[in-house]
């Protein structure tokens, strides 16, 4: 639903929709790992199904994946780097955020 709403509004020229999904995910898990190691104790098993079921079903590395290699195929070798790079980059520095905001909580 994210991801429509952004391709609506950004145009199908570049993978936003996936792009904006990876990063919220990547720091939804930031900040649910760093609450649940540092400050609220919950069930291992809850915390799994939480970071690696829902977000892991909510994030989508096989779109990323498939959308990097068909720029690459149709040429379009700079924006399937940007991509590539930028998405890596950025769920980085989200996961990072989610961690700093899960230990301001």
């Amino acid at each position: 639903m994210l991801s429509g709403a952004i391709y609506e509004k950004m145009g199908a020229g570049f993978p936003y929709g996936t792009f904006a999904i990876n990063a919220t995910g990547c720091f939804i898990i930031g900040l649910i790992m760093e609450m649940t190691e540092t400050r609220y104790a919950i069930n291992p098993v809850f915390k799994m199904f939480l970071t690696v079921g829902v977000l892991g079903g909510y994030t989508t590395f096989s779109s990323y994946s498939f959308e990097t290699l068909a720029m690459a195929r149709d040429g379009m070798m700079l924006k399937a780097s940007l991509y590539s790079v930028g998405s890596l980059v950025t769920g980085l520095f989200a996961a990072w955020a989610g961690m700093v905001a899960g230990r301001l909580v």
